[in-house]
């Protein structure tokens, strides 16, 4: 029974990273988008 109760919080402790994973990947790219569309812009106004 207490390897049961062991192995939820560690699945869940996954889930949490996978997220945070992804969160951090999302702004990242929004980041890099942001950062691209200003150097066009910086471009062409030029």
């Amino acid at each position: 029974m207490s390897h049961v109760k062991k192995r939820p919080p560690i699945l869940k402790s996954k889930q949490k990273e996978q997220t945070n994973k992804k969160a951090l990947v999302w702004i990242g790219s929004i980041f890099i988008v942001i950062v691209i569309v200003m150097a066009i812009l910086l471009i062409l106004d030029k």
